[in-house]
């Protein structure tokens, strides 16, 4: 592998990065999105001191993990149907 395609590659994962951020972004401004009750279920730590914050969303990140299982299987085996 020579430096000119390592830079091409490094360059696509930067642009592909900078457009997934600019996405969130946008999607965090949604006024929707952010009633949904993602990061706000019972279960999620919140830890707020004086000038300190934690936030660890266990719950959410389960919950999500689990609905993009059962996505991903399901579009796994329509793709492989024979």
């Amino acid at each position: 592998m020579d430096l000119q395609s390592i830079g091409r590659a490094l360059l696509v994962i930067g642009i592909i990065v900078a457009v997934l951020g600019g996405l969130l972004m946008l999607l965090g401004r949604l006024p929707f999105l952010s009633n949904f009750g993602i990061g706000s279920l019972p279960g999620d730590i919140r830890v707020e001191g004086q000038g300190f914050s934690c936030f660890v969303p266990i719950v959410s990140m389960i919950l999500l993990s689990v609905l993009l299982t059962v996505i991903l299987n399901i579009i796994v085996r329509l793709i492989n149907r024979p």
